[in-house]
């Protein structure tokens, strides 16, 4: 790892909406800023085939959005940069804060953190040993190794409605199970669902365990969450897939020891996305909000580059 800490006024850590967001706007305050990121340009919002619900697009993929705000801010001159952050501190002089790589450190007076959310496990008996066995958290993804097959879909959200209507395109039939006797998603994408005849959906019921050989489950047992009774399904090895969309968990761990989190370890952040540490700020799924859309997050984005500016002196209100 290099000695000498690379050093910008703003750093911001992720770059799916949030992030993206928050490097055009730093980029127009004239911020000497890098954006760091580990994985995809967009983050999760790779993982949705249709988004029908962002201003300007009647519909487009989630991939075709990051690639369209990543151009938008590459186009800008934005700075980007690959890497895995493994620790976030407060700097020695208590001006700023040292972010560590394996390879790298860096320094910076601000910085932002908008390092999204992971998808939550449902917690059934075998979800680890099935995942990416037929065990899923994308059907953008694996919907497509699922052609001519059953595929059950956890969750009543939004998310769980529009991947299980995007899985009919391949699966023989879908089962949307809905731990409650309701959605909790929009008019319409319940609509959806519940007019696509090749969705059927199990209310009131959780799944309580996979089960097979180890490496392909051939049975799913089916809890009914009002009378507690539980039901198996068996099936030939591999002919049936389980898509999980029951929430995300916030990535939040590398500022754990800085910031106050609530009980759910998302971020508290201000409406202008300041943290309990000045400097830090906080936006999209990391922090405690009341709605996860690409939407949002973007706004969150451009909230807290604004605020960064502020602190920074780039701006002046």
């Amino acid at each position: 790892m290099s000695n000498s800490p690379i050093h910008h006024d703003l750093i911001i850590l992720g770059a799916g909406p949030a992030g993206l967001s928050a490097s055009i706007y730093a980029n127009r305050a004239a911020i000497d800023t890098l954006t760091l990121e580990q994985g995809n340009f967009g983050g999760q919002m790779n993982l949705t085939h249709e988004l029908d619900n962002y201003p300007g697009f009647v519909s487009i993929s989630g991939a075709d959005l990051s690639e369209k705000m990543h151009q938008h801010a590459e186009d800008l001159g934005c700075k980007f940069s690959f890497d895995i952050i493994q620790s976030v501190e407060k700097a020695s002089n208590d001006a700023g804060f040292l972010l560590r790589s394996s390879l790298q450190s860096y320094e910076c007076t601000s910085l932002i953190v908008a390092t999204g959310a992971a998808p939550r496990p449902a917690g059934f008996a075998g979800e680890d040993v099935y995942t990416g066995h037929g065990v899923s958290y994308c059907a953008t993804c694996d919907g497509f190794f699922f052609k001519n097959k059953l595929c059950y879909v956890l969750g009543g959200g939004n998310s769980a409605c529009l991947e299980a209507d995007f899985l009919t395109r391949f699966a023989k039939k879908v089962f949307m199970v809905v731990r409650k006797d309701h959605f909790r998603a929009t008019a319409s994408n319940i609509k959806k669902v519940t007019n696509n005849p090749k969705i059927e959906i199990l209310y009131d019921t959780s799944v309580a365990e996979l089960s097979g050989d180890g490496t392909l489950a051939s049975s799913i047992t089916l809890r009914n969450n009002r009378t507690g009774k539980k039901t198996t399904n068996t099936y030939d090895p591999g002919s049936f897939g389980v898509f999980v969309f029951t929430g995300y968990i916030p990535n939040s761990a590398l500022v754990a020891s800085l910031v106050e989190t609530n009980e759910n370890n998302e971020i508290l952040a201000t409406e202008k996305m300041e943290t309990s540490v000045p400097g830090l700020f906080a936006a999209g799924d990391v922090r405690e909000k009341a709605f996860r859309q690409v939407v949002t997050a973007a706004a969150d984005g451009a909230t807290a580059a604004t605020s960064a500016a502020l602190y920074l002196g780039n701006l002046v209100i």
